[in-house]
């Protein structure tokens, strides 16, 4: 096959070639940009178990395990005394679990652009095979949830030009010494002389070889890498993303910290392809939220996205609201999440650098 009847001449602009494949006409502008993904499937909806009573329940934090919350909190602070965790008394402990709501929408989105890399002896395959279309090119994809990406050289959208920067002679004059091949001797500034002798380091000459090019005057292109060729293609861009939400419902305990650091106990969790809200669920707010989110989620990645799966769950987090009193005056902290993480704000003892 005769290849210059096959692929395009070698200083044809990347962009302009491209714009003539099926698929990729918006390169012909030198762009590219996202593309819409395939029609859509329907959701379909799937069982939808609520949490029988007995998963409601929480165990009760005990006193001793409040205790030793506390102490690890304070002993993990800088300038916190610990006499308040020895000698202060728990007068009252109460519950305040809450509902944590959360929708992950799992997308894969696709770009593509004009690109090109020094030729190191790849297959020009330009128009030799129609290119698939951006999303049909095949991907290794990663588990379901996982942020990802990588890029694609697009299948049969290759082809071989001439490296503009250097016109094809795969070099360019060295920056370091300005194509000369030598340096002004950097011991005698180029007098060749030091201290009214002759300088030693350049033998007199004021000038030494210029260790960038090794005296050629020259290096490699830095845009072919010293091949004098440019391998042109279409780049494929493919991105994984986890998009996640929550909603935790509001508790009346006066906690007020991000619960997105700590677990709960799992009451429900179901994925699809694309979700129906939670319906009949106990906590009406529940509901309200993941027909919120679910329908916000679609509309926000369906459009310039594909929607891989939808994965749903509901947590009940346990909070527990400890009164004590240290020195006659009452005090509080809040025990939280499956990793009894503690919340002290007011903390009775604390001091600008020592730990008593």
């Amino acid at each position: 096959m005769n290849s210059a009847a096959v692929y395009p001449p070698l200083s044809a602009p990347a962009a302009n070639m491209f714009g003539n494949v099926p698929g990729y006409e918006g390169m012909a502008a030198g762009g590219g940009g996202f593309l819409p993904p395939p029609m859509p499937m329907e959701p379909v909806a799937p069982p939808q178990p609520g949490p029988t009573p007995d998963e409601w329940s929480i165990p009760i934090l005990s006193e001793d395990a409040a205790r030793e919350a506390f102490k690890s909190y304070v002993s993990a602070q800088c300038c916190y005394s610990k006499n308040p965790v020895k000698e202060g008394v728990i007068t009252n402990m109460e519950p305040f679990n809450t509902f944590r709501y959360r929708l992950e929408t799992f997308t894969e989105t696709r770009q593509t652009e004009p690109a090109e890399k020094p030729y190191e002896g790849e297959q020009a395959d330009f128009y030799t095979q129609p290119a698939p279309q951006p999303w049909e090119v095949q991907t290794s994809a990663p588990s379901l949830f996982t942020n990802h990406s990588e890029e694609i050289r697009v299948p049969f959208t290759s082809s071989i030009k001439e490296c503009q920067s250097c016109h094809g002679k795969a070099t360019a004059p060295c920056d370091e010494c300005k194509g000369n091949g030598y340096e002004p001797c950097s011991v005698c500034n180029g007098s060749g002389n030091k201290d009214n002798e002759s300088c030693t380091s350049c033998d007199s000459t004021g000038r030494k070889r210029c260790t960038t090019c090794d005296a050629r005057g020259t290096t490699d292109c830095t845009t072919c890498k010293g091949k004098g060729k440019l391998l042109a293609y279409i780049k494929l861009k493919v991105e994984w993303t986890n998009n996640v939400e929550d909603h935790v419902v509001q508790q009346n305990s006066g906690l007020n910290v991000d619960l997105k650091s700590v677990s709960g106990k799992e009451l429900f969790k179901n994925s699809h392809y694309l979700l129906y809200p939670l319906t009949g669920f106990p906590n009406p707010a529940i509901s309200e939220a993941s027909a919120r989110l679910i329908k916000d989620h679609q509309s926000k990645y369906g459009q310039a996205s594909r929607i891989l799966q939808q994965r749903q769950t509901v947590e009940l987090i346990p909070i527990t609201k400890v009164n004590y009193k240290w020195k006659g005056d009452s005090h509080l902290y809040f025990v939280f999440g499956n990793e009894q993480q503690v919340s002290a704000d007011n903390y009775p003892a604390t001091c600008c650098c020592v730990v008593q």
